[in-house]
């Protein structure tokens, strides 16, 4: 088995959710408390040993690669005015990891985003996080799955049990559970109704797959809007070789959206060492 170094994020699209905060910046680089929604992803992928960036852009995101750039400028003025905490911490964010920079010309789904790295993933294994899925936990989500990719060699999938009224907004697996506790996943349904759900449990932005979904992803018969579902491939994966599920541990947030973007501020901003106390002592004034 070759070892897992690579993973893709797909980081194209016009934040429309966001709007007029997108206008001129990317979803991505939108903070929460103290850095950037990408960082907190691409430290949780190098947490988890995968030190080999894919990031999928579009027009409009020269702000992420900026920041993953070393500013020569900024790291001399702030040595310069004696700011040792912050010129170590710019510094750091800039040589972390190798990334590459890939561009989705048009807008195609999700499937065809992670199709975009196909020439640079090749034939190993790899991974793919959606940075607005924000997951806290003391065990890097992307290390969870790790651990099952390893023990099994197969693809898999970071789940979330959801509410019966919650199901038509995510992707829903049905699955078998494995003498050995292991959940194999047997198909999935995007949005369903609560009826037709097979599960309450939900794929989240984690994934680990085998080399084999990128040949799956260019056999999917395009759907509205000639989108390329990853959903599709997936479920067309699982008919040719096990892919697992992993329920996910930790604090997770729907940061792609405004009301999750503010829970996330507000649940880490109260759990942050430096501003968690004073913020909780301006919300008591304050409300």
């Amino acid at each position: 088995m070759k070892p897992l170094r690579k993973i893709i994020f797909p980081a194209a699209g016009m934040g429309t959710r966001f709007l007029p905060a997108t206008k001129a910046s990317p979803k991505e680089m939108l903070t929460i408390v103290d850095k950037p929604l990408i960082q907190y992803g691409v430290e949780e992928a190098l947490a988890a040993g995968m030190g080999q960036i894919i990031m999928i852009t579009g027009r409009g995101k020269r702000a992420i690669e900026d920041h993953f750039d070393i500013s020569a400028e900024l790291e001399a003025n702030l040595k310069k005015a004696g700011k040792s905490a912050l010129y170590k911490e710019v510094s750091r964010v800039a040589r972390m990891a190798e990334v590459i920079y890939l561009r989705q010309k048009e807008a195609l789904g999700l499937g065809h985003a992670v199709l975009c790295a196909d020439h640079w993933v090749g034939d190993e294994p790899f991974g793919v996080s959606l940075a607005d899925e924000l997951i806290i936990s003391e065990k890097p989500a992307m290390q969870q799955l790790r651990e099952v990719h390893e023990q099994t060699g197969c693809s898999v999938i970071g789940l979330i049990q959801v509410q019966a009224s919650e199901v038509s907004k995510y992707g829903i697996v049905d699955y078998h559970a494995e003498e050995s506790g292991l959940l194999r996943l047997t198909d999935m349904v995007e949005k369903p109704s609560v009826d037709e759900a097979p599960s309450r449990m939900a794929i989240t932005g984690r994934y680990i797959f085998t080399p084999r979904l990128m040949g799956l992803l260019k056999e999917v018969v395009p759907g509205k809007g000639g989108e390329i579902q990853l959903t599709d491939a997936i479920a067309a994966l699982a008919r040719e070789e096990p892919v697992y599920g992993v329920l996910l541990e930790g604090q997770r947030f729907d940061a792609g959206n405004p009301e999750g973007f503010l829970l996330a501020n507000s649940v880490l901003g109260l759990q942050h060492p430096e501003y968690g106390e004073s913020l909780r002592l301006a919300l008591k004034e304050h409300l």
